[in-house]
């Protein structure tokens, strides 16, 4: 009763958060990973660049390939693809690895180079990985941006294309049947109410649909601007705007400033308002023509905030959370 419909994004398994450099995923990635962690579930967050960005969200220091708990519920890693390599050989080839890799990892090196898709199938086979094992009740990643991440999740498809007997069939099969299970797996595309980036994520919802076995399961919209004045407001703001200068005599200062700095924020929301509109009606017609129902949109505030931390990341869980009904 009241309120927004529940949205289950955060019932799956396996959450890939992407988007366009500068539009907030990483921010998003941990937000979603706190929200989660909040509400009971034991949460792996993976930062697969390895800048160390998403635990500075959680203000905890660098975490490596074994992770570490950097808020309750909430453990963080960074991806190496060489330890990924090692894991894997000690797992399924019972092969064991003391210290580095040597003139394995020189041979990744060499394969990675011949075979496109190596390095990526050892990503997303660790995550996989962790799905299928059960080790956590969700995994969240902040994956590549929106202009790699198509590649990332089309590699196990690819190589399964190839190859079609063997061990390597058979790892891409299981890997394949939790990144096409849209119950179990999604992707979170975020954006920014800007041209470029509304752009960039219509573009990467048609690649998704048409390249990938994975569902765009949401579309968060990032730095929402609040909406300072509705039409009889607005009115009544443009007949004071007239009078700048009675209102500067009446206050006993310049309120210029003031004015247009209103004035701004207002012309800057309508034109914002534009852009939600076309991704809005873009992903309807994307989902429409493949007879599919469009991903949710998610709107997220503009937190104004001198630093960006645990403070700021928990704002913005908050209002994930009213987003998602929860």
């Amino acid at each position: 009763m009241g309120g927004p419909p529940r949205i289950p994004l955060l019932e799956r398994r396996l959450l890939f958060v992407t988007g366009k450099g500068g539009t907030g995923k990483t921010t998003i990635a941990a937000a979603l990973a706190q929200l989660a962690a909040e509400r009971g579930k034991h949460v792996l967050a993976c930062d697969v660049d390895a800048k160390g960005d998403l635990a500075a969200l959680f203000e905890a220091g660098p975490v490596d390939f074994v992770g570490r708990e950097v808020a309750p519920g909430v453990v963080a890693m960074s991806m190496d693809t060489e330890a990924s390599l090692r894991e894997y050989l000690k797992l399924y080839l019972r092969i064991p690895v003391v210290g580095g890799l040597g003139p394995l990892a020189k041979t990744l090196d060499f394969v990675a180079a011949a075979a496109p898709g190596v390095r990526e199938i050892l990503t997303v086979g660790k995550l996989c990985y962790e799905v299928r094992e059960r080790h956590y009740d969700l995994v969240v990643v902040d994956a590549a941006a929106s202009g790699h991440i198509v590649s990332q999740l089309a590699a196990p498809q690819a190589v399964n294309d190839l190859v079609k007997v063997g061990l390597i069939r058979s790892q891409t099969d299981w890997m394949l049947e939790i990144l096409s299970d849209p119950r179990r797996t999604g992707v979170v595309a975020v954006t920014t109410p800007e041209e470029m980036p509304v752009n960039e994520t219509l573009e990467l919802a048609g690649r998704i649909r048409s390249e990938t076995t994975v569902q765009l399961s949401a579309v968060v919209v990032n730095r929402v601007l609040p909406e300072l004045f509705g039409l009889h407001e607005e009115e009544a703001f443009e007949e004071v705007y007239a009078h700048t200068e009675g209102l500067s005599k009446l206050l006993g200062g310049d309120a210029g400033p003031l004015m247009e700095g209103a004035r701004l924020a207002v012309t800057m929301r309508r034109t914002r308002a534009e852009h939600l509109r076309r991704l809005r009606e873009g992903l309807g017609s994307e989902e429409a023509s493949a007879g599919a129902a469009p991903a949710p949109v998610l709107y997220v505030p503009y937190v104004f905030s001198r630093a960006h931390g645990l403070r700021s990341m928990r704002q913005i869980a908050l209002a994930l959370g009213e987003e998602l009904g929860l």
